[in-house]
């Protein structure tokens, strides 16, 4: 009887599983690269609150500086456009700094997070990033 239990249970789990595992739409590329934020091209990362651009990932990516050691990247892919059709990435709400406008959709994202906030089933696809405490700042996957 227990055993049976089990099987019915785990039945209903694979049939009514949420879509945790669905696959991101934005594609994952493979790159790995250093910059110096001290560089005039990536002035906007000396104060906390401050992005900047940097070519890599599918459509580019947008780092954001969250504290003084600490770092975000997203790809500026919009989750709503999985086969790269779009040709306006995302970018900063002129009103809002911290919010990213998705212009192949309705959708916007927080830039602090890569959570959606409006519109959208899905978050930002994020880069690993680490900080070396000085002035070198890696972006991976």
């Amino acid at each position: 009887m227990k055993l049976q239990l089990f099987f019915i249970f785990s039945l209903i789990l694979i049939f009514t599983g949420c879509n945790k595992n669905k696959n991101h739409p934005v594609p994952s590329i493979a790159f790995d690269i250093t910059i110096d934020i001290n560089l005039p091209s990536y002035n906007g990362l000396i104060g906390v609150g401050g992005y900047t651009y940097v070519n890599g990932g599918s459509r580019g990516i947008i780092v954001y500086r969250r504290s003084i050691d600490e770092f975000v990247a997203f790809d500026r892919h919009s989750p709503a456009d999985p086969d790269g059709l779009c040709t306006q990435p995302l970018y900063p709400d002129v009103d809002n700094f911290l919010t990213l406008i998705d212009s192949c959709s309705t959708a916007r994202y927080s830039m602090y997070d890569g959570s959606p906030i409006v519109d959208s089933e899905f978050g930002l696809r994020q880069y690993q990033t680490v900080y070396n405490g000085s002035n070198l700042l890696r972006i991976y996957n």
